[in-house]
């Protein structure tokens, strides 16, 4: 089975203040690490309003479009901005991931990847922040859940920010299992252990500064264990790169191996539950350690296809 890869040109049209790490070119390293590779290359579509919905208000959908500029850059949150193209690829990423998980759970795929920004696991239910928009991943769990009908869905979180706006979309929903790695302290100051969800279903694997690949994989692999026992039906996953040691927003000591192992760690799990695997483009700031870290991650989804 082949890997879809969800992507749009318009990813290079959200602009952000000179000197954003969030920036255009970052979507220039993502294409460039999965040039070559043999993927399903299809087009991320707007996502209707009706997905956007399953977790965000409608006044917070209308108070984004007005809030988009004819020109220059608006600013939304301490770090969040509207460029005059910033809507569209927001929507599209969540257009891509809903797509996506329509198209693997059709079996047209045993993966896929969206590769938009801005990214989205910041997103609370009324609140953009640390540049995201919409909870990209949360509401494509939602679609599964609930247009699709499944009963569990696992969300796995490996950004090296605590994915804040996913925990707070999914806190009530004990169809959906999230799973948070990140370094704390560090912002956006959530993500503790003692947070679990409403109905225990919430796991967070605070990192310290510093910490390398090889512990992050030793708490993923009891995170893993508890994910098997959950048996999923899809995993949605929040690929950010940002805990590569070469990251300028983070101290964490990742390399790109270890992008690769985490990743092949999830696609056994997964396969031990016989779920499709959908991952989304979050952080990664280093446009080099970006380019070769979202290679290392796809060649995995690749070969756990094959």
């Amino acid at each position: 089975m082949s890997v879809i890869l969800y992507s749009h040109d318009s990813a290079a049209a959200h602009a952000t203040p000179e000197g954003h790490p969030e920036q255009v070119a970052r979507h220039g390293a993502v294409m460039a690490g999965l040039e070559g590779l043999a993927l399903d290359r299809r087009a991320a579509p707007v996502a209707e309003d009706a997905e956007v919905l399953r977790c965000h208000p409608a006044a917070y959908l209308e108070g984004l479009r007005a809030a988009v500029p004819s020109d220059g850059v608006r600013q939304i949150d301490a770090d969040t901005y509207l460029s005059p193209g910033g809507l569209e690829p927001a929507l599209r990423a969540v257009g891509g991931a809903c797509a996506a998980v329509d198209a693997v759970l059709a079996g047209e795929a045993g993966a896929a990847f969206v590769a938009m920004r801005p990214p989205g696991h910041h997103a609370e239910t009324a609140t953009a922040m640390g540049f995201c928009l919409f909870g990209t991943v949360a509401i494509a769990a939602k679609r599964a859940l609930d247009h699709h009908g499944l009963d569990r869905v696992a969300v796995l979180d490996f950004d090296v920010h605590h994915g804040n706006g996913t925990q707070d979309l999914l806190w009530d929903e004990g169809r959906a299992l999230f799973v948070s790695s990140h370094q704390m302290p560090l912002y956006p100051g959530s993500g503790a252990a003692s947070e679990t969800g409403a109905q225990g279903q919430v796991l967070n694997l605070p990192l310290p500064p510093g910490s390398d690949g090889a512990l992050a994989q030793a708490e993923w692999a009891g995170a893993l264990r508890r994910m098997v026992a959950f048996a999923p039906q899809l995993v949605i996953v929040s690929a950010g790169f940002d805990a590569h040691r070469d990251d300028p927003l983070a101290q964490l000591d990742w390399e790109d191996a270890d992008f690769a192992a985490l990743t092949r760690a999830i696609c056994r799990a997964a396969a031990d539950c016989g779920a499709p695997v959908v991952s989304c483009l979050e952080g990664g700031y280093d446009l080099a350690a970006l380019e070769r870290s979202v290679r290392a991650h796809v060649t995995v989804l690749l070969e756990a296809t094959e």
